[in-house]
């Protein structure tokens, strides 16, 4: 008897840096994952679309920026604990275009420095993840890792 084969959900990741600070999206109290918590911007990779197009589409439409450049940092496979499907994570990160982020009915978007960002309160994966995003040089290969994730969508880094 063969077994079904295991499906993933392509996802994208989206940090925007400017000097020293990284544009963080606070989710709404209304959100249904992640509410009140601080992450990247990101979202549904759509039928037909790249990841890398669809990286700059979820900036346009979370923060009205038109992003050019934007670097595949890495790439992460969340299992998803119970669920036929897990995740496939695309990470991306580059420089801000000039202006300021708009607006979003996703959350509250914020310059934050740095060095502060560990401290606020996150999505689970990002005291790890982002540390690790910024200690590598830019012109570094996009690095792998495995999460898993459990029944109270808590994220566990599994593999590096």
């Amino acid at each position: 008897m063969t077994k079904p084969r295991y499906g993933v959900i392509p996802r994208v990741l989206c940090f925007l840096e400017r000097d020293d600070q990284v544009l963080l999206l606070r989710g709404a109290p209304t959100k249904r994952l992640w509410p009140n918590l601080h992450n990247g911007i990101g979202g549904h990779v759509e039928r037909g679309e790249t990841p890398l197009d669809a990286a700059r589409r979820e900036i346009r439409e979370e923060a009205g920026l038109q992003v050019e450049r934007l670097h595949l940092r890495a790439i992460i496979h969340v299992g998803r604990e119970g669920k036929e499907t897990g995740v496939l994570l695309f990470v991306f990160a580059g420089p801000a275009p000039p202006g300021e982020p708009r607006p979003s009915a996703e959350g509250t978007l914020h310059w934050v420095p740095k060095d502060r960002a560990l401290g606020l309160e996150l999505v689970g994966d990002l005291p790890w993840l982002l540390p690790k995003l910024w200690s590598l040089p830019a012109s570094s290969p996009p690095f792998f890792a495995r999460y898993d994730e459990d029944e109270e969508g808590r994220i566990h880094v599994r593999k590096i």
